[in-house]
């Protein structure tokens, strides 16, 4: 483990090397960025992990509303989506697949009402 690593959820430099770049730079103009952005993700990853609530965040992390604020933005601005996107098409070079998958499965899972079939269930008849 990494000397940065407090918590088992915590990046590893080996995976935080290939996050960093996925990371939006600060907006240009603003105030000059001062948290470290790997302290941000590791803080995400442990709620995800752990399912606690923001605000519960240990010490080690950056302040709960900080991060939170981060993780929203970024699932407002598509960097969430990028990162799976980026992460999806090296896992698939990786396996020697090509990095843009050509079909998907869709699964529904169906429920059974009644005999009868959903519209018979769901609507009274009158008499």
């Amino acid at each position: 483990m990494s000397a940065a690593q407090h918590y088992p959820t915590d990046l590893s430099d080996a995976q935080w090397a290939v996050l960093e770049p996925l990371i939006p730079p600060p907006k240009p103009g603003g105030r000059p960025r001062t948290l470290e952005m790997r302290r941000v993700l590791n803080a995400i990853f442990y709620v995800d992990r752990t399912g606690c609530q923001w605000r519960y965040l240990p010490k080690e992390y950056p302040n709960w509303k900080t991060v939170y604020w981060y993780f929203t933005r970024w699932q407002d601005d598509g960097t969430w989506e990028r990162i799976t996107d980026a992460l999806r098409r090296q896992l698939r070079r990786r396996v020697g697949r090509d990095p843009e998958p050509s079909a998907a499965v869709l699964d529904s899972q169906s429920v059974k009402t009644t005999e009868r079939g959903a519209c018979a269930a769901t609507t009274a008849t009158r008499r």
